[in-house]
Formats: C-alpha cells, sequence, structure tokens
C-alpha cells in the first residue's frame, strides 16, 4: 500500500472513530447502559472538527506530498468557513475565522493563551493519517507533525501530542504483521516524543499493570476533561497498547473512559485501523457514519 492509500486509510479509521465517539456525549444513564450492553447510537454519527481538519492534511499529504504551513492553514480555514459548525474549541474557532478573513496565521497561532500557544489536542487529533504517510521515514515524520501542529498549537505540549500520536500511527502500520507487542508500541513513541507532561504521561501509560480497568486509566491518565495534549494522548495510546487487534473492542474501551470522547477514539480508530485493515471496521458502523467528501488531491494551489 502507497503512503497516501495508507493516510485514506487512517482517515477512514479515525473518521469512524471520531462520529462513534461523538455520539456519547449524553446523559449519564444513558452512557452506562450503551457502554453495559455494547450497543451503539443509531445512525446518522456525525463527524466533528476532528475529521474536518484531517480531511485537509490528507489533501495536502496528497497534492504536495509534504506539509506546508501556510497552505495547511488555508486548508484548515476553508473547510472551518463551509461548516463552522462541526465542533472547533473557542480558540480554533476564532483563529481559523481570521484566517478565512485574511488574517496571518502565525501571529495568530503564537499570540493564543497570551502568546503562549495552545497546548490542546488539536494537532493530535487529527495527526494520525500524517503518521501513515510518512510511516517509512520517522525523521520526515516528525519534521512534518510538528508543521502540522504549528499552524494552531505551538506550545512544546501541543506539538508533542502530535509527534507521539503520528509516531504511534507509523508505529502501527510498521509492526502490522507482528505479534503486538505493548512494550515495543509505547517505547517507540516515547523514543521520538519529547520531555514534559505529554511524554510524562505516555511513560505512566506504560507503567499501568496489564489488567488495569479503562475507568481506572482514565482517572490516572486523564482522559479530556482538561482538553489538553497531555490530557487525552497518553489515555489514547494506552487504550492502542491494550490490544489493537479489533477495531471494535479497541474503540468500545477508548469510549468506556469517558471525557473528550469523540477526540480520543478519533486518535485511536486512526491508529488502530492501520493493523486492522478496513475490513475491521464493523460495517454497521461504516454505514452509520456520515459519509466523508470527496477529496481534492488535484494540483497544488500556489505556495
Amino acid at each position: 500500500m502507497d503512503a497516501l492509500a495508507r493516510a485514506r486509510l487512517s482517515l477512514v479509521g479515525l473518521s469512524v472513530g471520531d462520529a462513534f465517539g461523538e455520539t456519547f456525549f449524553t446523559t449519564d444513564d444513558a452512557f452506562h447502559e450503551r457502554i453495559r450492553t455494547r450497543q451503539p447510537a443509531p445512525a446518522p454519527w456525525r463527524w466533528t472538527d476532528d475529521t474536518a481538519m484531517a480531511i485537509s492534511i490528507v489533501e495536502e499529504l496528497g497534492q504536495r506530498g509534504a506539509v506546508n504551513r501556510a497552505g495547511l492553514a488555508l486548508r484548515f480555514a476553508d473547510r472551518f468557513q463551509g461548516e463552522p459548525w462541526r465542533g472547533y474549541g473557542s480558540s480554533a474557532y476564532d483563529l481559523l475565522a481570521r484566517v478565512a478573513g485574511g488574517e496571518e496565521w502565525q501571529p495568530l497561532a503564537r499570540g493564543l493563551f497570551r502568546g503562549a500557544g495552545s497546548h490542546g489536542n488539536g494537532g493530535a487529533m487529527r495527526v494520525a493519517p500524517l503518521g501513515a504517510f510518512f510511516a517509512d521515514d520517522l525523521d520526515a515524520l516528525v519534521a512534518a507533525a510538528v508543521a502540522s501542529a504549528e499552524v494552531t498549537h505551538t506550545h512544546p505540549e501541543g506539538i508533542a501530542g502530535a509527534v507521539a500520536v503520528a509516531v504511534a500511527a507509523a508505529e502501527v502500520w510498521r509492526t502490522q504483521d507482528d505479534d503486538w507487542d505493548r512494550t515495543r508500541f509505547l517505547n517507540a513513541v516515547l523514543e521520538r516524543t519529547t520531555a514534559g507532561d505529554t511524554r510524562s504521561g505516555i511513560e505512566a501509560a506504560a507503567a499501568l499493570p496489564m489488567q488495569t480497568a479503562v475507568a481506572d486509566a482514565a482517572r490516572a491518565l486523564g482522559s479530556g476533561d482538561r482538553v489538553s495534549a497531555a490530557d487525552t494522548v497518553p489515555f489514547a495510546l494506552w487504550c492502542v497498547a491494550a490490544g489493537p487487534d479489533s477495531f471494535e473492542e479497541t474503540l468500545w474501551r477508548t469510549a468506556t473512559g469517558r471525557g473528550d470522547v469523540d477526540t480520543t477514539c478519533a486518535m485511536v480508530g486512526g491508529i488502530t485501523v492501520l493493523r486492522t485493515g478496513l475490513a475491521g471496521i464493523p460495517e454497521a458502523w461504516l454505514l452509520a457514519r456520515e459519509s466523508l467528501p470527496e477529496l481534492d488531491l488535484g494540483a497544488v494551489r500556489g505556495n
């Protein structure tokens, strides 16, 4: 499978995970009953900004074979402008609206959170297809993941989360025919993730015993209540590390942790499908998920 086909496969898994996770924003009673009975929500399942931004990344890779930050910023803004109701966080909403209005992305991204930059999970939630695309070259992968994050997330933690998820996707693809090795997987991610809270969280995920209950792992690692990279990426990678041979089981595991469910499930779906293949996604889930638009993989639009 070539690089772009891998990226498109990851996008499908990400979009199903995103839409599946989005259905869990419901009452406590309904949530617990659905988890207990493993009962998916009725169709349709709407995907969110996680998928919208991942689509832009795949289109950028398809046209350029690389990430041009200015080009990606325009893609993000164009898609946002067409569907601003997809669930964008307040800072991303404001940034993309202003880019769509003609402002430059760099000062906007760098100026978020009083100049600290965003440490949210937006860079991580959309990046698995990029990891699939660059799975054969981890140095290029890290550089591209950093560039893709910096368009909206310039804080080191926001960038670290994107790198960690991209490397995780690559590692799953690279070892798809091997017996699953939880330790090898997490060590490969840690090797490329810079020091900080996100890396510390992944180290904590690696230290959790295999038999840890999902709810306990979510409490220990955080599953997105703070909507940050450090509060979502470690839990998402723990869910993958626990065993990605079943797309369905891995997504149910992730949803059980609650929190920012669409985002953790988007990360996990985009990674896990690289091991299970498209055939691993339940057909009913693909039918329930809102259709993806036709991708724009034509000629490059400027620089």
